[in-house]
């Protein structure tokens, strides 16, 4: 596996999460799995999560670099089955550096809301960085963890017959209702991620001014940090919400459940995911959500159903949504149990199922993936420069 992160590195996301969730399920069935990810700080080069062998290397900013290298240095010569390329952030480019058999795993490609977040000249490298990928992985199996990431990949030039969905899942044992933790007694909502300019958790912010003009009830909390938040905090000063809007900083993940669990709907409004791991959170809990019609969050969100997609930017219609569902008992109360049987329907377990018969058809003609064996720990050096 090649992935900027692994799930402990304090900037670990729903790529991370996905990694480990599946990647770990395969390697306690058997398979032997290497994670070649970035370091930082004081990190160890080596460390076993998830029973995944996870290798660090370089740093966030010079993983790009320092991960070729260190394939060719070290791990070239290992008789691995494949390399799984996970594309979240900028390409690594792997068919031009290694021969071995090679699968992409796409969360989504940034675009144009690389714009966004980063200043102009990180925007326009990881805009340009992702115009070859089409002539760079051409005849690479794909695969993509939403059918929106699957059509953008379409739009950019790959071919669709190279491309397998096979969507994110969610603890169900974990993430579920709980009769004895109930509902917040004030009408909340919840963003709960990280805070970054791109995720536009300043639309939450003015549709939840929009109702308090309104004299709608509400709570606002933000749970999860980011370099984001003094422009946010900010903001809550400009609006007069706070009052009304509570950040909450980093949350454990047992905080997280429990507002998941308590609040009464969940908010998200990015341009654009691979999936939105949140929402189906959320909806695991019961709990509905009101998200932007936007590539991924339509893929967990079935508008209606479990929620309510509204047009991206539009804070009027963002603010209608929150108020019906904030307002009206028994359609919270539908929709929380429609949110519950859809997130049923996703499961680590069958993500990992799914992942393991792709590998064994694209991977091994013979139909059997042999067990992955990681390098012997003698071969190993590492640094995070």
């Amino acid at each position: 596996m090649l992935n900027w992160q692994d799930r402990l590195n304090p900037r670990a996301g729903g790529a991370e999460i996905h990694m480990h969730e599946v990647f770990g399920r395969l390697a306690r069935r058997g398979h032997d799995v290497t994670a070649l990810v970035s370091g930082w700080g004081d990190a160890p080069a080596r460390a076993t999560i998830d029973d995944i062998d996870v290798i660090r290397t370089g740093s966030r900013h010079t993983f790009s670099v320092a991960a070729p290298a260190f394939f060719r240095r070290t791990l070239r010569l290992e008789p691995f089955d494949g390399i799984i390329e996970d594309l979240n952030k900028v390409p690594l480019f792997t068919p031009l550096w290694s021969s071995s058999p090679l699968v992409l795993l796409v969360h989504h490609l940034f675009g144009s809301t690389a714009f966004q977040e980063a200043t102009l000249p990180f925007a326009a490298a990881t805009w340009l960085l992702e115009k070859p990928l089409p002539a760079v992985y051409r005849d690479v199996p794909i695969e993509a963890v939403s059918e929106s990431t699957a059509q953008d990949l379409v739009r950019r030039g790959f071919s669709r017959d190279r491309i397998v969905v096979i969507p994110n899942g969610v603890d169900l044992s974990f993430y579920e209702p709980d009769q004895a933790d109930p509902r917040f007694a004030e009408p909340t909502a919840l963003y709960l991620g990280r805070l970054k300019r791109y995720k536009r958790v300043d639309l939450i912010l003015r549709a939840v001014r929009r109702l308090v003009d309104e004299h709608v009830p509400i709570r606002l909390l933000i749970a999860g940090k980011g370099d984001a938040a003094e422009r946010l905090l900010a903001l809550r000063a400009e609006l007069d919400l706070e009052e009304i809007v509570d950040f909450r900083g980093y949350v454990t993940e047992l905080e997280k459940l429990r507002l998941m669990r308590k609040s009464w709907v969940h908010v998200l409004t990015s341009p654009k995911e691979g999936w939105g791991i949140s929402n189906l959170e959320a909806a695991a809990c019961g709990t509905p959500t009101v998200a932007s019609d936007s590539p991924g969050l339509r893929d967990s969100v079935v508008h209606g159903e479990t929620g309510y997609l509204v047009p991206h930017g539009d804070v009027d219609a963002l603010a209608r949504r929150l108020r019906m569902v904030l307002e009206n008992p028994s359609l919270r109360d539908e929709l929380g149990e429609a949110a519950r049987r859809f997130a049923a329907g996703f499961t680590w377990d069958v993500a990992a199922d799914r992942t393991e018969a792709h590998l064994n058809e694209v991977l091994s003609p013979a139909g059997a993936v042999r067990p992955l064996r990681g390098p012997r720990p003698q071969d190993l050096e590492t640094d995070h420069r």
